[in-house]
């Protein structure tokens, strides 16, 4: 035998040896993870392919259908891209019904929203409230509007009545991450709520602040002090379109502590904000804030926009996913899903846009069994995905003209590019790895359910098993 042909048997049997290497190490660690006490009455779903091949390289249980929490966010983002595409814009707009004379509007001044999950979001430079304000009273003084001889309609019935996904817990729906998304939205439907403990256990807990305050609906405290050494375990409840909203739970005794909550009507707190804006500026309403949900309820049709003042485009979907992954805005996703459901059936429902994303991936091969959709979010636990599932879609993305925005949203974990999920009883990874040793990239997933414990000891294990990769 030649020496190049000793040298390239020599590579071949390397590149080989290692190829199980990594397989078996991986089953190593696995099985160590299964051994686990943590995991003694959990479900584990594993997969790892070759990123240059799409062949498998390990599974365990690659089949099994778990619930994947925010993992599940990667099948509505490569969705959207693919079918809105990566400068798809939201838009809100204002306009006018009835006529303008002499700076006097007599008729409605609505604003018509199509699900814009940006509009007066803090996260996006030229768009937040203080931005929002300045563009629409920019629009008044353009068409000379001094005054308002009707009422101010915020309408949000491009989209569907239901803001929430069926499936979601009650006591999720009242905090931050879960709240609904509207046709109208504002702030990222969010309230922030500060409050101080009593000096000791049993006293009062006040309430100090609420920002931005709540217009249609009252808070109502059941909050009570536990010891200086306890923790945090308030909880907000707030259902959509509710006139009542109620915080309850013990906080720590002397502590000032800020949770975040879900507006109940996102529209009309956007219609009264609006309304005080005006009056800044001396433009008077004689009528009332309406949204569309008051039409409805009265089995009336909603004012519809004659006369266009604007129309405000929402940042690129690209920024927007940005966040969706790297933050895990569950509000985006939900966005996502109904305005691809408006796109493709003219229904901008959650029901009708995981329909579309589901017959997206089935027809990549993906079918209804291994993967079953409520949101677009992944945050009810009715949902689940196989850890195939997940390593196809990965796969899948990596060919396309925007998946460098896809990949550089991923946040980073462990140093590895993956998604992470976390809902009760469920942690999950999804994402890739190059590997230091021999620069092969690796599509993974991984996914636990109903695990013991503490999520914080879970983690190490499994990086334990993720590190094999590197």
């Amino acid at each position: 035998m030649g020496y190049f042909q000793s040298v390239l048997l020599f590579l071949l049997i390397s590149v080989s040896s290692f190829g199980q290497s990594i397989s078996s190490r991986l089953g190593s660690q696995t099985q160590r993870l299964l051994n686990d006490a943590q995991m003694r009455n959990a479900s584990l779903s594993f997969y790892v392919a070759d990123a240059a091949t799409g062949e498998k390289v390990y599974a365990y249980d690659g089949e099994r259908g778990l619930s994947p929490a925010s993992t599940q966010k990667i099948f509505t983002a490569i969705a959207s891209f693919e079918m809105l595409g990566s400068d798809y814009t939201f838009k809100t707009e204002i306009g006018y019904n009835g006529t303008l004379s002499d700076g006097v509007l007599k008729g409605d001044l609505i604003v018509t929203g199509y699900g814009d999950p940006t509009f007066g979001s803090w996260r996006f430079d030229g768009f937040k409230p203080e931005n929002v304000k300045t563009k629409i009273l920019a629009s008044l003084a353009k068409a000379g509007i001094r005054a308002i001889d009707g009422n101010i309609v915020i309408d949000e019935s491009k989209w569907d009545f239901n803001p929430t996904p069926g499936g979601w817990p009650w006591d999720d729906m009242g905090n931050y991450y879960g709240a609904g998304d509207w046709g109208i939205n504002w702030r990222e439907n969010q309230t922030n709520v500060t409050f101080r403990g009593g000096s000791q256990a049993g006293r009062d807990v006040t309430i100090i602040k609420v920002d931005p305050v709540l217009r249609g609906a009252s808070l109502v405290n059941r909050l009570t002090t536990a010891s200086s050494g306890s923790s945090d375990n308030s909880c907000l409840y707030m259902a959509p379109y509710s006139p009542v909203a109620f915080i309850q739970g013990s906080v720590p005794a002397g502590k000032t502590l800020m949770v975040t909550g879900s507006m109940p009507n996102p529209p009309l707190q956007f219609g009264y904000e609006l309304k005080d804006w005006l009056k800044e500026k001396n433009i008077y309403c004689t009528g009332e804030i309406k949204s569309a949900a008051d039409y409805i309820l009265k089995d009336k049709n909603v004012p519809q926009i004659v006369t266009n003042l604007d129309v405000y485009p929402s940042p690129v979907m690209h920024d927007i996913v940005h966040f969706f992954l790297r933050k895990s805005v569950n509000l985006f996703g939900e966005a996502f899903a109904k305005a691809l459901g408006y796109q493709e059936k003219r229904e901008g429902s959650t029901e009708a846009g995981v329909s579309v994303i589901r017959k997206f991936w089935q027809d990549k091969g993906i079918s209804n069994s291994m993967l079953k959709m409520i949101d677009g979010s992944g945050l009810s636990p009715q949902n689940y995905v196989c850890s195939e599932a997940e390593v196809k879609a990965l796969l899948y993305a990596q060919d396309k003209d925007w998946f460098k925005y896809f990949y550089e949203a991923l946040p980073t974990y462990n140093g590895m590019k993956m998604k992470s999920g976390t809902i009760g009883g469920c942690k999950a990874y999804a994402g890739y790895q190059v590997s230091r040793t021999t620069g092969k990239k690796y599509v993974f997933s991984i996914i636990i359910n109903n695990y013991y414990g503490n999520q914080y000891s879970l983690l190490p294990k499994m990086y334990r098993i993720l590190d094999v990769l590197k």
